[in-house]
Formats: structure tokens, sequence, C-alpha cells
């Protein structure tokens, strides 16, 4: 069918073809712009503790009174990890937007 239809079907090339299209609006410049590192940072920093969320829902959803303090000294040891991140990022300026 893919040949067939490229075959038979028509084959009009426009003078906007190559052009970038987004939502009817027309392209104000060249979609080929450099972005700071920080977004991508951000962003890498924003899918890690994401992830971490992700992994705490489960372990608190599961903890109860009866389980042991090995467990919850773990969690704190986890939270204390990602805090330094936290802290680490903060004080190497990826939380301040320029």
């Amino acid at each position: 069918m893919v040949i067939l239809n490229s075959l038979i079907g028509p084959n009009y090339r426009g003078k906007r073809r190559g052009e970038t299209y987004e939502s009817g609006v027309a392209p104000i410049r060249t979609a080929w712009i450099q972005f700071g590192a920080s977004y991508y940072l951000f962003a890498l920093i924003f899918l890690a503790f994401d992830v971490d969320v992700l992994y705490l829902f489960p372990v608190l959803l599961t903890y109860q009174k009866g389980t042991g303090y090995i467990e919850l000294v773990e969690l704190f040891i986890f939270l204390f990890i990602i805090s330094l991140a936290i802290v680490y990022a903060w004080r190497k300026g990826v939380f301040e937007w320029r």
C-alpha cells in the first residue's frame, strides 16, 4: 500500500513544505537555537527526584507500626542522601533561574 500510494498519489511539494509546523502558528525564528545547560540540569534533577518520590510512596504505604526500626532508619538515610543532593544543587546555583 505504501508503494502503491507513492506511485499513484499526488506529489505536490509546496514552498512551505520544509518549515516547522507548530499548531498553525507561523515560525518566528529558526528552530536551531541554543538553550542554556541549566534547563537540562533542572530537568534531570526534577526527573531524579520524581523517581525518588515514586520509590517513597510504596515504602510509606507498606510501613506499619509493627515494623522494626531498621526499615525506618533506612528510610531516613535515604531521605538524608536526597536532602544532601538538594543542598548541593542549591549551593551550586541550579535553582536560580537566569
